[in-house]
């Protein structure tokens, strides 16, 4: 396994006094919790009583209908790294599935950087990681990343899109283009329009309208629609899953 760091990595994971070095290692300060995040999840993402109820694998199985497990396996089918490879996680993910993936690079000495713009995430990913060699924890915008163009081989992006308004999803998508190598690959999974004959259709409509306001602009335009225009349609592979709910897109730089 590679253990080595880079200067970035070394710099910016969580001190001992639980704040983040980045502005150290890129002059350019830390980012402020957006207020999108504050206003409409907190209760899921900032508050300490969140991590409780949400690190259960069975309660984010639930959440996701007895999916987890299966989206969380077509990540890691798309996860085959050459030796010594670096990927990106944008933001955490509640139950095992930074784990699962930082096991998965850890086969072939690869890294993973784990960024997210909420500090008390970080913290509790860092916790939960501990046993993980591999993986480095930064304090970053997904809008905004600190990184280099073509730093990373595989960027992965696990149902975030859908928390955010559709320009810092714009810019999210944008970055985790960016930040990809010539030939490397994106991955993105969230929520999908189910199919009309999908009984969930009419249950997860209320659900997602008033928990994650936002989540309604994937059911109504195609994830490959906020790629900028500059990506050609033929390095974009999607798929559906479970009655249409869900879906992932690849993107291959």
């Amino acid at each position: 396994m590679n253990n080595e760091r880079t200067p970035l990595a070394e710099d910016s994971v969580l001190d001992s006094d639980s704040t983040l070095a980045l502005g150290r290692a890129t002059g350019r300060p830390s980012p402020e919790i957006p207020a999108y995040l504050t206003e409409t999840y907190w209760w899921a993402y900032l508050h300490e009583n969140s991590f409780w109820f949400f690190e259960r694998e069975w309660v984010v199985n639930l959440i996701l209908w007895g999916n987890m497990r299966r989206l969380t396996e077509q990540v890691l089918q798309e996860t085959r790294l050459p030796p010594r490879s670096r990927a990106l996680q944008v933001a955490c993910v509640y139950g095992d599935f930074s784990s699962r993936l930082a096991a998965r690079l850890a086969q072939s000495g690869s890294r993973l950087d784990l960024v997210d713009v909420a500090p008390i995430q970080l913290q509790n990913a860092k916790r939960k990681l501990a046993q993980h060699r591999n993986v480095s924890f930064q304090h970053q915008d997904s809008s905004d990343l600190h990184y280099p163009d073509a730093s990373f081989d595989q960027v992965v992006v696990f149902f975030l899109l859908h928390e955010q308004p559709e320009t810092v999803r714009r810019a999210t998508v944008s970055e985790a283009l960016r930040v990809t190598r010539p030939g490397g690959r994106v991955v993105f999974v969230d929520y999908h329009g189910p199919q009309r004959r999908n009984p969930l259709r009419y249950v997860m409509r209320p659900v997602l309208t008033l928990l994650e306001p936002f989540a309604m602009d994937l059911w109504r335009t195609e994830l490959a629609a906020y790629l900028p225009a500059d990506v050609p349609r033929a390095q974009v592979r999607s798929d559906t899953f479970f009655g249409g709910l869900y879906q992932k897109m690849v993107v291959t730089r």
